[in-house]
């Protein structure tokens, strides 16, 4: 999750082994008071979550923000879509990158920035089962690896 400057309240890690990250993209998210309160406390998630784009807008699917305790009759449903705020240009990028055969947008990240709840968007293609299996490989030989080296410098 680099290029993110804020606190990282939600990352989306099951994005990153099911798919490759080809881009990102920064947006604001249209949220009420009390789902605002629920992020700064962490209750949210952003697994089995993706983007679409309706009539030139840009909607998040999936994304689970738990009630707030004390927010009573002022909670919202935990899965209402979610509008991403981005501006038209970066929409119609989105939307054509999004086109291609294999691609898909997903949220990755979600994290506070000055105040402000913000979303990493990223245009992600599906890796195949053998790809996964390389990642995996990749990550065990790089553990083996720092393993060896902090070894050695005892």
């Amino acid at each position: 999750m680099a290029g993110i400057e804020g606190k990282i309240v939600a990352g989306n890690r099951k994005a990153y082994h099911d798919y490759f990250v080809e881009e990102t993209f920064e947006a604001g998210i249209e949220l009420f008071g009390t789902e605002v309160k629920s992020i700064r406390q962490g209750a949210c998630n952003l697994k089995d979550s993706y983007l679409v784009i309706t009539n030139g807008e840009l909607f998040a699917k999936g994304v689970h923000i738990s009630p707030y305790e004390k927010g009573n009759i002022f909670n919202r449903d935990p899965l209402r879509e979610k509008k991403l705020l981005m501006h038209k240009k970066e929409i119609l990028k989105l939307k054509s990158l999004s086109e291609r055969d294999g691609y898909t947008l997903i949220p990755l990240a979600l994290y506070l920035k000055r105040g402000r709840v913000k979303v990493q968007v990223g245009v992600c293609k599906g890796k195949k089962l053998y790809d996964k299996r390389e990642a995996i490989a990749q990550k065990e030989r790089d553990r083996e690896n720092a393993r060896e080296i902090k070894i050695g410098n005892r």
